[in-house]
């Protein structure tokens, strides 16, 4: 096991209504890791002086945080299939299942899809990482330079299944790093969601910020708080209180489209977070699936779109609510 510490600056805005330090950066900071604020190895600051977590906060503090971040050096290969759309010498693209973990962490230290690829790769795969630092989302740019994260250019939830792509050299990592920062890349996610949509097509724009009241939850923020996040939707199909809707993922913020769902009032089907226990589907499991990605390969130049199948669970709910109508 490795460490590697982060740190955060920041100064307070005049007119912040006061608050907690811990509180106050969680919910200005995404990268803030929510276990961070109860690990005894966090150190907050206001004004250069060291204070606890529960120090108040007011306009014009200048504040710091510093955290250490436990990272997995030594993975462990493990014969894990892989369902693969595409591969070459640059890029591995896979229909990553549902409940699959991408990486190892607190809780999954392996059957990850990182033990999966190290055990195709080799040792030697660990050499490919160098990741740029953005959102964490189901779609989204992973972490800095981590060992904890080989090859791993995006991730996806654990529940959500779908379109993945992993780098095979440092070349290549960095050049499709870029395109998901620059938000060049096409990104299109198929759902079930509970309620009606009064019309077919809709773009959702929020800002999106940690839940104060759950922090492991994130929730639409107000105008000036939080980062903007943007989602167009196509319903492909509409039933009696349910919908099959097409999401097309213009940012990648945390949970994004699992918020924007439920903040439209029409939740995505069988999350565990964001939504509720449906009567007709009680055992559902969550109906979000990555089904297309488009980028620029990253030595061709040439513009590619990997689409991964819908899978069977989506086709046993849509086939019960055909029967209902």
């Amino acid at each position: 096991m490795a460490s590697i510490t982060h740190e955060l600056n920041g100064i307070v805005p005049h007119g912040t209504v006061p608050s907690r330090i811990d509180s106050w950066i969680s919910l200005q900071y995404e990268s803030f890791p929510r276990s961070a604020a109860s690990d005894s190895r966090t150190i907050f600051t206001i004004d250069g002086k060291i204070v606890k977590k529960s120090k108040m906060v007011k306009g014009g503090n200048t504040i710091r945080v510093t955290w250490v971040e436990d990272v997995f050096d030594q993975i462990v290969g493990q014969d894990i299939p892989l369902q693969i759309l595409y591969e070459d010498s640059h890029l591995l693209v896979i229909d990553k299942p549902q409940s699959l973990v991408v990486h190892p962490g607190a809780g999954n230290p392996n059957n990850t899809v990182v033990n999966a690829l190290v055990y195709r790769y080799g040792e030697n795969f660990f050499s490919t990482t160098q990741a740029s630092d953005d959102d964490v989302e189901e779609d989204d740019p992973a972490g800095t330079a981590q060992p904890l994260r080989p090859g791993i250019v995006h991730r996806l939830d654990k529940e959500t299944s779908g379109v993945m792509v992993v780098a095979l050299d440092r070349g290549s990592h960095t050049h499709v790093a870029s395109q998901f920062k620059e938000r060049t890349t096409e990104k299109y996610y198929i759902a079930i969601v509970c309620g009606y949509f009064p019309k077919r097509r809709g773009h959702i724009e929020t800002t999106i910020v940690r839940d104060p009241r759950d922090r492991k939850k994130f929730c639409v923020g107000k105008e000036q708080e939080g980062k903007v996040a943007k989602t167009d939707y196509l319903v492909l199909r509409q039933f009696h209180n349910f919908a099959l809707v097409r999401l097309r993922l213009l940012t990648g913020r945390t949970h994004q489209l699992r918020v924007h769902m439920k903040h439209i009032g029409c939740p995505i089907l069988g999350d565990p977070v964001y939504g509720k226990t449906n009567a007709l589907f009680p055992d559902v499991s969550m109906m979000l699936h990555a089904l297309c990605l488009e980028l620029e390969h990253p030595v061709t130049a040439r513009r590619m779109r990997f689409t991964a199948p819908m899978p069977n669970r989506f086709k046993v709910v849509l086939r019960s609510l055909l029967r209902k109508r």
